[in-house]
């Protein structure tokens, strides 16, 4: 018979590996299909990691895919260590680049020093905006913010696709239906001459560190870990459950809305309904894989542009659909929640006759 005892403590080197080990797992699992398809498997994965990081190129591209990973991976993140599920950063990712497109198509006309702050601040406030709702009906109402947060994903494309046919159609687009184009003193500058990495990769990596001081060093971390650890013991400390439920949510939607900003305003200069390939819904692998750490988020989102990037290279190498990479990210998911319950209980085999141990756990 199989025992699951709770942990009493949990060993770093067992913590730190959880997320090693699901990668792993992952790509054995889609190892499957692989070889399902009648390619090498071990040729394959040597092409994913060339078109991953074969070439300054390479890097370059997985930089840039990786810009939009952190940003929502730390979204999510933070959310999720006030127990605040925020499923919701697609839609916030989207919002954030409708308010950047709003500021920096014209309507404000300002150099570069003001305009690139004020699209970031746009971005931002409109991201927080959307994880405000649902964090406003969960402690008034009730309601389960995965619900909220998720539908309103829908709820926000709808508008955006509305407002691209609409209001912000660009006129001269020959009726496809996109924004009007960002103007230039609203671009963030890019990082190296013909390369499509650009300064939202800054701004994503000083978030990263700035969240990670937030949790690590300050009083409002320590209310954030504090309520997501027990809401009814914060309370009783005299820590404001409400007001850092709020301040999470706020916090967390903003950087969503960044994301959104760093594409319309780093990469493609204008506003479609296909601008996301699924960032704000990867962001949750992001953050489960860093095991909800800031800085771990960084690796985390690194490795999982790795296997985008690297998916399209090999793809078009030896002919294995690029959705393999989606297939990695479904499995890692899995993984790591498999895995996050083996950090929290060890596995005890109690034969007839036999009682379990009970010792107390070191963490081993």
């Amino acid at each position: 018979m199989i025992r699951f005892e709770p942990r009493e403590t949990v060993s770093p080197v067992l913590r730190a590996g959880v997320p090693v080990a699901a990668a792993l797992a992952a790509l054995a699992l889609a190892a499957l299909p692989i070889m399902a398809a009648g390619a090498p498997v071990l040729q394959a994965y040597v092409l994913m990691a060339k078109g991953a990081f074969g070439s300054f190129f390479a890097v370059s591209e997985l930089l840039s895919r990786a810009t939009p990973l952190i940003l929502t991976g730390l979204a999510a993140a933070l959310a999720f260590r006030a127990r605040l599920w925020n499923i919701g950063g697609e839609g916030q990712l989207y919002a954030g680049a409708l308010a950047a497109v709003a500021v920096g198509s014209g309507a404000i006309s300002a150099p570069l020093a003001v305009m690139i702050p004020l699209v970031l601040l746009a971005g931002a406030m409109a991201g927080a905006m959307m994880m405000l709702v649902p964090a406003l009906l969960k402690l008034r109402l009730g309601a389960d913010e995965v619900v909220t947060t998720l539908l309103l994903n829908f709820v926000v494309l709808l508008f955006v696709q509305m407002m691209l046919e609409g209001p912000m159609k660009d006129p001269m687009g020959m009726g496809w239906p996109q924004s009007e184009p960002m103007a230039d003193a609203a671009m963030l500058p890019k990082l190296f001459d013909r390369m499509r990495v650009h300064a939202g990769l800054i701004v994503a990596l000083v978030a990263a560190l700035l969240a990670h001081i937030l949790l690590a060093r300050t009083v409002w971390g320590f209310e954030i870990r504090a309520v997501g650890e027990n809401q009814d013991a914060a309370r009783h400390a005299g820590i404001p459950v409400t007001a850092t439920f709020v301040r999470v949510a706020l916090l967390s939607g903003a950087l969503a809305g960044l994301a959104g900003v760093g594409e319309v305003a780093g990469l493609k200069g204008y506003l479609t309904a296909d601008l996301s390939p699924g960032f704000g819904y990867a962001g949750i692998v992001v953050a489960m894989l860093a095991g909800l750490s800031p800085l771990g988020v960084v690796v985390a989102a690194l490795f999982i542009a790795g296997v985008f990037v690297g998916a399209d290279s090999m793809s078009r190498a030896i002919g294995v659909s690029n959705y393999l990479a989606d297939l990695v990210v479904a499995t890692s998911l899995i993984a790591v929640l498999v895995s996050g319950l083996f950090v929290r209980f060890r596995v005890r085999l109690v034969g007839p006759g036999r009682k379990a141990s009970a010792g107390k756990d070191t963490g081993a």
